[in-house]
């Protein structure tokens, strides 16, 4: 497999444009799709947990409505085109992975949904419970009911979100080109960058506004602010070309965007100077269950300081009182007083629903 294998990112997040999925009728390209399925499939079967961001929503609904366009000469006709297109888009991921023996799920999120703490550990936690169950999520922007102040506006970024949201380790761009080019590739003597290392202005430049297609909303600047955003949160990025059958399994040139090596910026975000709204102290046991990489139970907490909210930073202390960890909570203060101590099998009977899996995941937590 050319782009990501499995052993190097068992996460990774596929985001398909419109230009790709969508035929200039209107239709789907399905035996296209489906070389794309057999590739998720494969990789699947080698344990590589796959999300996919897939565009197509709109241009879909704006064919069967028959807008200008394609459903974007306003807001309202893009939202009422992505209404319609996205349950034909939804029914069409479902078939073509249930034919390789998988599941699929619809998750549909607007940029608030992830910008805010709350709603983000939600989409977090719901992303590693459908992967964790071999379920593959296709995500969209919520297009129908999304306003001018919170879209996200491409899906390049989203598909960067939700890499975050997943910790996932690396990004496919699938598009109607391969890669970044110095210049508009159109143009004579265009030469194609293979690899970028640092996010610099020289290589901003270099981005083409335009989207080739006339279907998508992104170009080449989403596609880099994509990059920037992934990099940051550890996941390399790669833009490439979808013009091909079993694009993610066939070799083809691309654009790689190398993540910096240190932690995460969502890690040092943690880990840095915001202000911690409480502390969870914790056992011995549980001291040595982080620093072996696993969540924060609340069998492991002793006890609770603080006054915090769900998806507040709290600060994780050990049995001498040092501080070893900081991370954002999944429970309010007064629930994770009550649960303290007590085993998961436990928790439901206290809190009087079903409990969340840890006190403080470790997708959200720092070590420090």
């Amino acid at each position: 497999m050319s782009l990501f294998p499995p052993a190097s990112c068992p996460r990774l997040i596929v985001k398909i444009g419109s230009a790709l999925l969508v035929d200039p009728d209107g239709g789907v390209r399905r035996e296209w799709l489906e070389s794309v399925a057999a590739d998720i499939a494969e990789r699947c079967a080698a344990a590589q947990q796959v999300a996919v961001v897939s565009s197509g929503a709109i241009a879909l609904g704006a064919r069967r409505l028959g807008l200008a366009k394609g459903g974007r000469a306003s807001l309202e006709d893009a939202q009422a085109a992505a209404a319609v297109g996205q349950i034909a888009l939804s029914q069409v991921w479902a078939e073509m992975l249930a034919a390789k023996g998988l599941t699929a799920a619809q998750m549909l999120v607007t940029l608030d949904d992830l910008e805010d703490r709350r709603r983000y550990l939600n989409a977090a936690a719901t992303l590693d419970r459908l992967l964790g169950l071999g379920v593959m999520p296709v995500l969209n922007e919520n297009d129908s009911v999304a306003t001018a102040e919170i879209r996200f506006g491409d899906n390049d970024r989203l598909a960067a979100r939700v890499a975050q949201a997943a910790g996932a380790q690396g990004v496919v761009l699938l598009s109607d080109v391969d890669g970044l080019y110095d210049r508009n590739p159109a143009l004579p003597g265009a030469v194609h960058v293979p690899r970028v290392e640092r996010i610099e202005p020289a290589i901003e430049a270099m981005a083409d506004r335009g989207s080739a297609s006339g279907m998508g909303s992104g170009g080449m600047v989403s596609k880099i602010a994509a990059a920037r955003i992934a990099n940051a949160a550890g996941a390399h990025l790669a833009i490439a070309s979808g013009r091909i059958a079993r694009p993610l399994s066939t070799a083809a040139r691309h654009t790689m965007f190398v993540a910096e090596r240190s932690a995460p910026a969502r890690k040092a975000w943690l880990a840095g100077g915001l202000t911690a709204r409480g502390t969870v102290h914790i056992d011995a046991g549980a001291v040595a269950a982080l620093r072996a990489g696993k969540s924060l139970l609340a069998a492991g907490a002793t006890r609770i300081e603080g006054s915090f909210t769900r998806g507040d930073l709290v600060a994780v202390a050990g049995p001498d009182g040092a501080v070893l960890a900081r991370g954002l909570v999944e429970y309010d203060a007064g629930e994770a007083a009550r649960i303290m101590g007590k085993r998961s099998d436990a928790l439901a009977a206290v809190l009087g629903y079903a409990p969340r899996g840890a006190l403080v995941h470790r997708n959200h937590m720092a070590m420090l």
